[in-house]
């Protein structure tokens, strides 16, 4: 007996020691549940904030950190006991290498990311996806290029109808409205543009027959490396051809500003020759810090993504809570992006990034986050781009970049000036 009673005690003794062992190198085991609940789930957004781009970056952060805490404040990920989601933020720079080492340190630092989501500038993506495919991290983008979802990458999500689709898609609407506005079709058009991936890939399909099929001669081909020093020479041509319309391709205000502020100067401004433009920047409210509204005023934007009709509660609260005047396309689809990262982990179980992905690609719905993106279906097709994605056409009216096109996003109908 005297052995069986000193054989307890001294089991008592030692577990009570291993769970103080335990409790000082912190592994003492605690209920599942509190484990779950406990659990912070990161997501990145990586984004130009430094350069030429950075104000664009830092309109994505702001969709993003919206959206986190409009998950957060509803409860988290509750499929994970609630767990709530912190937001990395990484400075993708102002060059492809900056990209490319800024992805290396954000993934050496955040080993438990669940996904990412960002880089905007179409060759800074391209960089940045070969490490995140690497590390089959899911990475959702609205950059345009089209090569970005040609590599047979499984991770790269673009919900961005891709440049060719958007030039496809809108040159016949252009060509429409300007027909109806001067009684003819238009017959000549100008292209300025800078040499990064998105605007190479806007103007491949219209190069390669979209033009020919619409009857347009390209009186005006002129490509620059951004950012650019002078404007001068560009839209002399302009002036000299005076094309029916000019596509002005460049990817940051500053150079928008001074493709727009020549034209003016040289009298072929504010509608003289149509102008249509492409990429979130268009949008900035920064224009209106570095030009006039009347400058402005007709412009047109091809872009992926807008608020617009159906997206005015979501509008007011972004617009006072971000303190930005409207909601970009930058600003929504990073807002949609994180919905979609927490309706995957909602499927999934998981915040395991491949298991996300997996969710990701077994998407095929028109609710929830799929309201945040033209189209309102949210599935992606077997190269991971989003099946249904529509083209959006801003025009800038009294100050204000307007949804004009499609008639589901719409506030006003489009109008063109007449020559």
């Amino acid at each position: 007996m005297k052995i069986r009673k000193f054989a307890k005690q001294t089991a008592r003794r030692n577990l009570l020691s291993a769970a103080i062992a335990a409790l000082a190198i912190g592994v003492l085991p605690t209920p599942a549940w509190s484990q779950t609940a406990a659990k912070e789930i990161k997501v990145a957004v990586i984004v130009p904030l430094s350069g030429p781009w950075a104000r664009n970056g830092e309109l994505h952060v702001k969709g993003a950190q919206m959206a986190v805490e409009d998950i957060n404040a509803a409860g988290g990920i509750k499929a994970l006991g609630g767990a709530k989601i912190k937001l990395i933020t990484a400075d993708a720079g102002d060059s492809v290498e900056k990209a490319k080492n800024a992805a290396q340190r954000l993934l050496a630092a955040e080993p438990d990311l669940s996904g990412a989501s960002g880089a905007f500038v179409s060759s800074f993506t391209l960089a940045i996806t070969e490490m995140t495919e690497r590390a089959e991290l899911p990475f959702l983008t609205l950059s345009y290029s089209d090569q970005i979802n040609e590599r047979g990458f499984k991770y790269v999500f673009q919900t961005s109808p891709s440049a060719n689709t958007q030039a496809a898609a809108a040159l016949p609407i252009l060509v429409k409205l300007a027909t109806q506005a001067n009684g003819k079709p238009p017959q000549s058009v100008g292209i300025v543009m800078d040499n990064t991936a998105s605007p190479v890939s806007f103007t491949k399909a219209m190069r390669e027959g979209g033009f020919d099929k619409e009857k347009l001669k390209l009186a005006v081909d002129e490509v620059f490396t951004p950012p650019m020093s002078d404007a001068t020479s560009s839209v002399q041509k302009l002036r000299n051809s005076r094309p029916d319309v000019a596509f002005l391709l460049s990817t940051n205000v500053p150079d928008t500003k001074l493709l727009l502020d020549k034209m003016n100067e040289m009298r072929i401004g504010n509608g003289a020759v149509p102008v249509v433009t492409n990429g979130g920047h268009m949008g900035a409210p920064e224009l209106l810090k570095v030009m006039s509204k009347e400058s402005l005023e007709g412009v047109m934007v091809v872009i992926a993504n807008w608020g617009g009709k159906g997206h005015e509660a979501l509008v007011a609260s972004y617009s006072k809570r971000m303190n930005e005047p409207w909601m970009t396309q930058d600003s929504m689809s990073t807002y949609g992006d994180m919905w979609i990262f927490k309706e995957a982990m909602e499927a999934a179980g998981s915040s395991d990034r491949r298991k996300v992905a997996e969710a990701m690609r077994k998407m095929d719905t028109t609710e929830g986050a799929a309201k945040y993106f033209p189209g309102g279906r949210l599935k992606f097709d077997e190269k991971g781009r989003r099946v249904g994605a529509e083209t959006v056409i801003l025009q800038w009216r009294d100050g204000t970049p307007i949804p004009v096109y499609p008639p589901s996003l719409a506030v006003k109908p489009p109008l063109w000036p007449k020559r």
